[in-house]
């Protein structure tokens, strides 16, 4: 009699803990970085490494993407629920495609497309990559050209793999390259390295203002979690808070997590 009123005990117990572990199970959330790990992505690692989403009862897994357009497609497909990207990069796909994503956050309030130069390229102002030869890791729109009165036909554009973009401005290989403001401590280095002065034309300063990086959501998670995504901004915006007061935490937890990663640099950016 004993030994079955133990067993029957014990296996209440069981369900019971089974019971609250289901219960209290974190709710997945795939968030999608629009370009390679680096420091201006840190918050996200830093928000995981702290524990900030798991405390807002998120287990969120950080995917990594090749641009806005990149995250957007993997919004519509279901790849991920949340990511970040510049508004132009979603508005085109909204536009051309009837994409299934919309922006709910934002994050700069100012582009941060910028073109990184020398003090030796002859490029005082943008209108001056005109006839100069000019790296990307992906075509970028001509409407600024335009704008500054630069016929795009005129800059020789080529598409590198982003790695690459430091190394051959330094050497020489290009004149100048189009990046994020953000990564510019990558690019000091290996300019002083070369014995060049590094120098950059804010995209901002010539007329492409306006909303810069911008979190989206897919019209998924929107209409059938929305409090899991309300959840997600209000834990994403502490950890970008937190991380901001806190560069050589922010640096360390993206180090923790993507090893490859030069922790001195993303401390700076």
């Amino acid at each position: 009699m004993k030994s079955r009123f133990l067993k029957s005990m014990l296996a209440s117990a069981g369900f019971l803990a089974a019971s609250a572990g289901m219960a209290s199970a974190a709710d997945p959330v795939t968030f999608m970085i629009d370009w390679l790990p680096a420091g201006d992505k840190a918050a996200t690692y830093y928000g995981v490494e702290k524990g900030i989403f798991a405390d807002a009862d998120l287990d969120v897994t950080i995917a990594v993407g090749r641009g806005s357009s990149d995250v957007v497609t993997k919004l519509s497909t279901g790849a991920a629920d949340v990511g970040s990207g510049g508004l132009s990069g979603l508005l085109q796909a909204v536009a051309t495609e009837k994409a299934p994503a919309k922006a709910v956050m934002s994050l700069y309030t100012k582009q941060p497309d910028v073109i990184f130069t020398t003090a030796s390229s002859g490029i005082e102002k943008f209108a001056d990559v005109s006839g100069k030869k000019v790296a990307t890791a992906t075509f970028s729109s001509s409407l600024v050209l335009e704008a500054n009165d630069v016929d795009p036909s005129s800059v020789q554009l080529l598409k590198v793999d982003p790695g690459a973009l430091a190394p051959i401005l330094a050497t020489g290989q290009v004149d100048a390259t189009i990046n994020w403001m953000t990564v510019a401590p990558a690019f000091v280095g290996p300019m002083k390295e070369a014995g060049k002065t590094f120098k950059s034309l804010p995209w901002s300063e010539y007329g492409f203002d306006g909303y810069g990086l911008l979190i989206f959501a897919s019209d998924t998670m929107i209409s059938e979690r929305p409090e899991v995504l309300k959840r997600f901004v209000v834990a994403f915006k502490k950890a970008n808070e937190m991380a901001i007061k806190d560069p050589g935490g922010a640096g360390a937890a993206l180090k923790a997590m993507v090893p490859e990663i030069n922790e001195a640099t993303a401390v700076e950016q």
